[in-house]
């Protein structure tokens, strides 16, 4: 297959072209040069997207502005380019006669439904209440798409939770609930590319498998720990060899038990692979204690 990627030169964006381009053919597009960036330009740029879609067979779009752009960017850039950029990528594509498209979405949309002192267990049926421009720029990208989804064109929308690098514990921690590893999400991407369903809009929550269950939930929110020891021995365990305290509490889990189902896509990388990414210096992991950036959020 001919697919064309945007935001190719991103963190997201590099891991799916190195997950996609040994089986495909892949164009990417980015206003920032790299080695997986073949053409380099502002994707809400109409001319551009149509030259680059023609002959392809699918678009994977990823680029958008993100979290860390809240506060230092205006409204509007994240207007022009998570909304307006997003519903070109479509049009573009119905234009040329594109007929998928996979959408990078993000878990973070669901802002508010996470409330302090609540464990939220959180799937594709949970609406999305919006904190920042970021999370709202997202929804409504996602509408847009949703709009223009039929017979010409069939939407995948991947809703992807935490994977940027965190402080080892951190990180580990979320691979239970919240967190996903980016090599992961870069597999999600390719099995959207082909599968099935009646529906030509489908979106999904791409998350590390979770050992909970629902009725997990009010305890993992006032005493997660005893929990975990029961759910995850093997992390309780790991985190008693290195010195660490397990959470208190947890205030959401993500299911990506339908994205399993339907794209037929099963997470690899748990707890387990972010404590050797850490003990062997990986960059994808910060050593336990880090500080990181609010804004990451």
């Amino acid at each position: 297959m001919r697919i064309v990627l945007t935001g190719s030169s991103g963190r997201v964006g590099r891991a799916i072209f190195a997950a996609l381009s040994e089986q495909h053919e892949i164009v990417g597009i980015d206003r920032s040069p790299f080695s997986t960036t073949h053409i380099v330009g502002d994707l809400a740029n109409e001319a551009l997207l149509s030259s680059a879609f023609e002959g392809a067979d699918a678009v994977i779009h990823s680029a958008a502005l993100h979290a860390p752009h809240v506060g230092t960017l205006p409204d509007e850039e994240f207007q022009r380019i998570n909304v307006e950029g997003t519903c070109l990528v479509g049009q573009a594509m119905l234009a040329v006669g594109v007929k998928r498209l996979i959408f990078t979405s993000t878990t973070a949309l669901y802002g508010h439904a996470v409330a302090a002192g609540h464990c939220t267990w959180i799937d594709e049926s949970t609406p999305p209440l919006p904190k920042s421009i970021y999370h709202r720029t997202k929804i409504e990208a996602e509408r847009c798409l949703e709009d223009m989804a039929g017979p010409d064109l069939t939407v995948r929308v991947l809703r992807m939770s935490r994977s940027f690098p965190e402080p080892g514990n951190v990180m580990a921690a979320y691979r239970l609930h919240r967190g996903v590893d980016i090599r992961d999400v870069a597999d999600a991407h390719l099995a959207a590319l082909t599968n099935g369903g009646a529906q030509a809009f489908q979106r999904y929550i791409v998350s590390a498998a979770t050992p909970f269950v629902r009725q997990d939930c009010e305890v993992l929110a006032r005493d997660a720990a005893s929990v975990i020891k029961e759910r995850a021995p093997d992390l309780a365990a790991a985190f008693e060899r290195r010195g660490w305290a397990l959470p208190s509490s947890i205030d959401r889990v993500y299911d990506s038990a339908q994205a399993e189902l339907e794209l037929g896509w099963r997470p690899r990388f748990g707890f387990n692979e972010v404590l050797e990414q850490m003990d062997r210096r990986s960059l994808e992991v910060l050593p336990a204690g880090a500080r990181i950036s609010k804004k990451a959020e």
